[in-house]
Parts: C-alpha cells; sequence; structure tokens
C-alpha cells in the first residue's frame, strides 16, 4: 500500500473522512453557489482505462 500511495500526487491513500468532508462542505453554506459540479475526490490521482 505505501508504494500506492506514494504514486498519488497528494503522496497518501484516500480515507472516508475525505468524502465525508465534501458531504460536510455541500451540506453547509459554504456551497450555496453550487448549483451542479461533478466532483472527483483522488487525491489528484488521473486513472485511465
Amino acid at each position: 500500500m505505501l508504494r500506492l500511495a506514494k504514486t498519488n500526487p497528494m503522496g497518501r491513500l484516500g480515507q472516508p473522512s475525505d468524502v465525508a468532508d465534501l458531504g460536510l462542505f455541500l451540506a453547509s453554506d459554504m456551497s450555496a453557489y453550487i448549483t451542479g459540479d461533478v466532483v472527483c475526490i483522488s487525491g489528484g490521482a488521473v486513472m485511465h482505462a
């Protein structure tokens, strides 16, 4: 797993709290002007099929 984490631009693997933080942000007033978007929680990693 450590080798996989090193390939990510953030230098670590994602955690459930990373997804929860996005959910909290979207449910808050701070996201009131966001009307729609696709949010990729990847730490900057790009995956190609």
